[in-house]
């Protein structure tokens, strides 16, 4: 039979962690409020700024003989140069992150090699986007004497993009619970087809939005993209040969220009670049959704 007194006391205490509990999630709802300050700050100057240019001209015209301070040309052969660069550069480091973080979480455990290659995606996650250029600059094109194109920009975005899947991919096959492994070996299944069928396709969604960060990462990279495809205002759909243009190369190359026609430009440049990620992270989820288990 519990006292007057102590139930006193349990009020006290109840009362006592519910205002514990309203402060701290004050205090998260804050931290969130301060979070979104910056990021709606930026996305107000760009949608601001790059607005007033973003046109059907902006969108399927090029840079090609158009100056600073004319008013026309447009972003079409840097939109074009983007997407060919990341679309390469994604398609060699997807697979490649992947299969080793399935060999880190799956095979490896605790081995040596498995340490090793721990340790040097670890090492790659620190490299400065500049010097993931310049390997490629020194190998590519100095060393091997092929030119400047939008091949060598993607291999220098390759770079920057394994170690993010890697431990993107990594974490969320860890979160998949050994329960479904365990009760796919109990009947009998393979292991390489219980990754495949099983412990992949529960931790999709997670992988596709690491994907999706590296591809919003490597996507605004300017330094590594100057060193290895250089710039041109001209189209060039081959990324195999010659200079290529690119998104931020174009913003890079219209913010020096004094010319309030190329500020303009510049800015809306950089709007562009900002929708295709959201595109792209909106096509991503879209998948992911459908391609996740249901559970049923």
């Amino acid at each position: 039979m519990t006292t007057p007194s102590r139930a006193a006391s349990l009020g006290s205490v109840s009362l006592g962690r519910k205002i514990k509990d309203r402060a701290v999630q004050g205090l998260v709802y804050l931290a969130f409020a301060l979070a979104l300050i910056p990021l709606v700050s930026v996305l107000w100057t760009v949608v601001g700024n790059g607005a007033k240019r973003l046109d059907a001209d902006f969108l399927n015209h090029s840079m090609n003989g158009v100056s600073g301070r004319d008013t026309g040309g447009g972003a079409y052969h840097a939109i074009i140069g983007t997407l060919e660069q990341v679309a390469i550069a994604s398609l060699i480091a997807v697979p490649i992150a992947v299969l080793t973080a399935i060999y880190l979480v799956e095979y490896g455990a605790n081995g040596r090699l498995a340490r090793v290659v721990s340790f040097f995606v670890d090492v790659m996650t620190g490299i400065p986007s500049i010097v993931a250029g310049l390997f490629v600059l020194a190998l590519w094109l100095l060393t091997l004497d092929f030119g400047f194109s939008g091949l060598a920009g993607a291999l220098s975005l390759t770079i920057l993009m394994i170690p993010t899947v890697v431990r993107a991919t990594e974490e969320m096959l860890k979160l998949v619970p050994n329960e479904l492994r365990e009760a796919s070996y109990a009947l009998g299944v393979p292991r390489w087809r219980t990754i495949l069928f099983v412990v992949v396709p529960t931790a999709l969604t997670g992988m596709i939005t690491g994907i999706m960060l590296a591809v919003a990462r490597v996507m605004g990279e300017t330094a590594p993209l100057l060193l290895t495809i250089f710039f041109t205002k001209a189209i060039n759909t081959d990324p195999l040969s010659g200079p290529q243009g690119s998104l931020p190369t174009f913003i890079w190359e219209q913010a020096k220009d004094p010319s309030q026609n190329s500020i303009d430009r510049a800015w809306t440049g950089a709007l562009v670049l900002i929708l295709i990620i959201m595109l792209l992270n909106l096509v991503a989820r879209i998948i992911a959704g459908r391609r996740a288990p249901t559970g049923r």
